[in-house]
């Protein structure tokens, strides 16, 4: 028996790992283990192991949660930030048991987002892009975070109906970057703005929060809310607005335009294509 192999014995036979035994004879673990492998390590030293290796684990989780929860900052006054911030998570976003998660096709809205998380979350998110649509993802992957914006959004729905104007107004205007669409179509003469929800509640609180800036609009069932009328969108166009660099998909096989128009601008040809009124309040031809 050659003295290496008897070294390898004789160590395990003393109840040390593989590890300790290749640190000691500084040779390969796959030379080690060759001549230890049949020699089993004594019932006390691997629930040694066990226990040893159950405090580490127990410790990183400790040390995790405790990084976790010093990344976010939470607010305890609401501001057209947090609004703007938690209003997207809702409407073009996901908030999931991992992180929370916002999708959009627009640069804009990606970077209006990363900016506004900066304020209360240090790390940066995880980003992707469908390069099939064009849809940028960007994540925050943080178990804490994710229940706090949850609690958050509730709050938001519940309270945003009282906060002062400029607040509902970034409500307004992230609902509409994120799930509104300028519909105009000078040959049938149509001109609206409509936004997309599936929760009726949501819809009938965005009409709400309209009509306190004097835009009158209708919820049409199942799942939008349609604002028309002249007045109604010189109203939205001066109080809300689509943000700039918010443009429609004009790579769609239906796409009107052809190109990717910015929203705010449909909304103004839109406007403007109503025919000038007379002296005596008849449309001039």
């Amino acid at each position: 028996m050659n003295a290496f192999k008897q070294q390898c014995i004789e160590l395990r036979k003393k109840d040390y790992t593989l590890s300790e035994i290749v640190r000691i004879t500084g040779r390969p673990k796959t030379s080690v283990h060759f001549h230890i492998r049949n020699l089993a390590l004594s019932e006390s030293r691997l629930r040694s192991i066990s226990e040893s290796n159950a405090t580490r684990a127990r410790e990183i989780a400790r040390k995790r949660r405790g990084l976790s929860a010093r990344n976010f900052k939470k607010f305890a006054q609401w501001n057209a930030s947090t609004v703007s911030l938690v209003a997207h998570f809702l409407f073009d976003g996901e908030i999931n048991h991992s992180g929370c998660i916002y999708n959009n096709r627009s640069h804009a809205l990606i970077r209006h987002v990363e900016n506004h998380m900066e304020a209360i979350y240090s790390l940066e998110p995880k980003r992707y892009k469908n390069h099939v649509t064009g849809v940028f993802r960007i994540c925050y992957f943080n178990v804490s975070l994710a229940v706090y914006i949850r609690e958050k959004s509730m709050e938001l729905l519940e309270t945003i109906a009282r906060f002062p104007k400029d607040m509902r107004r970034e409500f307004l205007k992230s609902f509409f970057d994120d799930e509104g669409c300028m519909d105009f179509r000078a040959k049938k003469n149509l001109r609206r703005i409509r936004g997309y929800q599936k929760k009726v509640p949501v819809l009938y609180l965005i009409q709400e929060l309209l009509a306190d800036f004097g835009i009158d609009s209708k919820v049409a069932l199942p799942n939008e809310v349609v604002i028309t009328g002249k007045e109604n969108l010189i109203k939205f166009q001066k109080e809300i607005n689509f943000s700039r660099g918010v443009r429609i998909n004009g790579n769609r096989p239906n796409s009107i335009w052809k190109q990717s128009l910015e929203k705010r601008v449909l909304l103004e040809r839109a406007i403007d294509s109503y025919k000038p009124v007379g002296s005596n309040g008849v449309h001039r031809r």
